[in-house]
């Protein structure tokens, strides 16, 4: 136990830790034992000073770096966190949690850091400044354009999360908001918050991180939404009580405080007509449905509290999953060897679930495996006993002669607790899901492609995510409770409304999207890529607009190319003996390209003409510059469009513009796009595309090509 644990959970505010006194503090106890271990109080803590601090020092060292700087950092913060993950568990036990629950949350969050660092730097500009979509003419002549960009909001990102993921949490949201340039300020829940705080003081002592990236509030902050405008973001994960509380706050109904929850959420798992007892469907179901109850003892917004089976599997799905619990389940202190379910967070929480069981029962619900008295847990190797002092409580299934049953589909049991329910129909079903009034997640658990389609479509507009699981993924899913930083989680109604991770998506969350109108050379240095009608220093052809005496772009570096500089070449004209070779070389005898008759009867076409294939490739031999040289490779070609068909006796030239040019922060060369425009003989534009290549910073491969 670090000295950190001992006394007073302390806070990281303005650069400093900061640790009040334990006066009118809450004793956090371990979930196993009941030990004191900590106690949490918010003190006197200037939280005024912490938000000011993010939207100043914060702001300025994260601006500093851009955002493939930044993406890059969350990697070297990844493989520092993941080598202390050992120190992590030891604490994270404490929570109630196994060795799997502690990877789930410790390692998960690290994983999330490796994904957004690789998306970050594979996905976006080397910038602050990200272009959303195409730039649209405003002016007849091209000489008044609008776009779209983001760059970060100016103030801050205050996280406050629940207790069962203390580290996933508070790094799923840091992620996006760092690559975006957001300081962070996390305010974990009291139960758990002494796991974060470990996590942060780790990352706070590696020194990645800039300066205000990140700041933590341990214990209460009642006035933190009182500090913030709509320079802010809010993001709350709990109660939807909570949630409607912070959101009527005054700062965000009339200060423009951006405000994402992500809270209760009544999950349904439903098992299509076709998986009865015996299939695949109906194994990997009830495999599913006890990994949700007892994966963080079922503390997990994400963990299914509805099954919704067809009437007659539900004595089998109840008996299958009670079979399941008993030949898997130990439950117990997860120090201890062989123990597969660690306690509830707090006691006060155990009693919360046992409570909303009871409320439950007494309207209606029944107990279909399972008891309320207090478990036998493990405690030692081999050994078990009455639990004492922890907050243990074993698998509960509930079963409801009323599907439809009000409390059934508004109460929730946030522990290991789940029921299940009848349907005589696919769309009772449906029905039976919707009731749940808006969801993180639903599995869809079915081999029968129409039943998957029609419960899918049925119940996507109240879930954030569906999870499709049959006999094809059952050994390769990653699960009904598990978001993935490449999608969304979150959901509508109940479930908040808000949205996170989604990859890159999360990142534009914490920017502000703003039109922008000008000319083409005034948004080409806005944003760093070249716009239709921007300026351009060409060589080659002084016929097609190249000035005398300007370098080949192939010639040159990243320190020497510039966003304009390009190649105009001249025209090239087609004969149909190059047209029928390429169509005999290739095998592409489509008869628009070899057949003169069939080809004047196709409206498209003036007669036989080239394959769009050959005029690529004959714009490569227009703009290519065949001696080594900084030009490593062409890696590809995007956003291909043929425009005007190319006949027998046309001609064409290619213009070729640097449009955008991306440096890797880790190699000796970057990314450049280039935009190529092909022209016929009477200047209509053949094809668009834009070429990517790979090119050096520093021109080192002519010089050992010379050697």
């Amino acid at each position: 136990m670090s000295t950190s644990q001992i006394g007073v959970v302390p806070s990281f505010i303005a650069g400093q830790w900061q640790t009040p006194e334990a006066a009118g503090g809450t004793e956090v106890l371990d979930a196993n034992t009941g030990e004191l271990i900590t106690i949490v109080t918010g003190g006197k803590l200037d939280i005024a000073a912490a938000v000011a601090y993010g939207r100043g020092v914060g702001q300025r060292e994260l601006s500093s770096l851009s955002l493939h700087e930044r993406a890059l950092k969350l990697k070297e913060l990844a493989m520092y966190l993941n080598e202390r993950r050992k120190d992590l568990y030891e604490v994270s036990y404490k929570t109630g949690a196994t060795k799997i629950d502690s990877m789930v949350d410790i390692d998960g969050g690290i994983g999330v850091l490796f994904t957004f660092s690789s998306k970050g730097r594979r996905e976006l500009p080397n910038s602050n400044v990200i272009i959303d979509g195409t730039a649209e003419p405003l002016s007849k002549d091209g000489s008044f354009l609008g776009s779209h960009i983001y760059t970060a909001i100016s103030g801050v990102v205050v996280q406050v999360n629940a207790f069962n993921f203390p580290v996933w949490g508070m790094l799923e949201k840091f992620a996006p908001a760092f690559i975006a340039g957001v300081p962070t300020i996390v305010k974990p829940a009291t139960p758990t918050g002494y796991l974060t705080e470990v996590a942060v003081r780790m990352i706070i002592e590696s020194g990645i991180l800039p300066e205000g990236s990140l700041q933590l509030i341990s214990g209460s902050a009642r006035d933190l939404m009182d500090h913030l405008d709509y320079r802010d973001m809010f993001s709350f994960t709990g109660s939807a009580a909570t949630a409607s509380r912070l959101k009527s706050h005054p700062n965000v109904i009339d200060g423009g405080v951006r405000f994402s929850a992500e809270t209760d959420s009544l999950n349904a798992a439903i098992l299509g007509p076709d998986a009865v007892e015996g299939t695949a469907e109906f194994d990997a179901f009830v495999k599913v449905v006890v990994t949700e109850m007892t994966s963080k003892a079922g503390q997990k917004c994400t963990a299914i509290r509805r099954n919704i089976v067809p009437a007659a599997q539900v004595d089998a799905v109840i008996a299958a999953v009670g079979k399941r619990i008993e030949e898997r389940v130990v439950l117990g202190d997860p120090r201890v060897e062989g123990v597969t379910m660690g306690a509830l967070a707090s006691v006060e929480q155990m009693h919360d679930v046992r409570a909303a069981v009871q409320d439950m029962i007494d309207a209606g619900g029944e107990l279909g495996f399972g008891n309320l008295d207090a478990p036998v847990v493990r405690v030692a190797p081999e050994r078990d006993a009455l639990a004492a002092g922890g907050a243990f409580m074993s698998p509960l299934v509930l079963r409801w002669a009323d599907s439809r049953n009000p409390i059934l589909h508004s109460r929730e049991a946030f522990g290991p607790v789940c029921s299940v329910v009848g349907y005589d129909s696919v769309d009772e079903a449906i029905e039976l899901a919707a009731m749940g009034a808006g969801s993180l997640v639903a599995t869809v658990c079915t081999n029968d492609p129409a039943a998957m389609r029609t419960l899918t479509l049925g119940i996507a507009a109240h879930h954030g995510r569906v999870h499709i699981l049959n006999r094809e993924t059952a050994g390769s899913t990653t699960g009904h409770g598990s978001p993935v930083p490449h999608l969304v989680h979150g959901g509508p109604g109940r479930a908040g409304g808000g949205e996170e991770l989604g990859g890159i998506r999360s990142v534009k969350h914490h920017m502000q999207r703003t039109a922008v109108q000008g000319s083409p050379n005034m948004l080409t240095a806005l944003t760093g890529v070249w716009h239709t009608g921007a300026a351009q220093q060409l060589a080659g052809s002084e016929k097609f607009g190249a000035q005398p005496g300007n370098v080949h772009p192939f010639r040159k570096s990243l320190a020497e190319l510039k966003i304009g500089d390009g190649l105009a070449s001249d025209l090239r004209q087609v004969n149909q003996q190059e047209i029928t070779a390429f169509a005999n070389e290739t095998g592409d005898t489509f008869y628009a390209h070899v057949n003169p008759k069939a080809a004047e009867a196709n409206p498209f076409f003036p007669g036989t003409v080239a394959h769009g294939y050959l005029l690529v490739s004959w714009a490569a031999g227009l703009f290519v510059e065949p001696a080594p040289g900084p030009v490593l490779a062409n890696y590809g070609l995007e956003n291909l469009r043929f425009i005007t068909p190319v006949a027998a006796g046309d001609s064409v030239r290619v213009t070729l513009t640097a449009k955008k040019i991306t440096p890797r922060v880790t190699d000796a060369y970057g990314e450049v796009a280039w935009d190529a425009i092909l022209h016929n003989q009477n200047d209509e534009i053949v094809a668009t595309y834009d070429v990517l290549t790979l090119v050096e910073k520093e021109d080192t491969t002519y010089a050992n090509w010379q050697d």
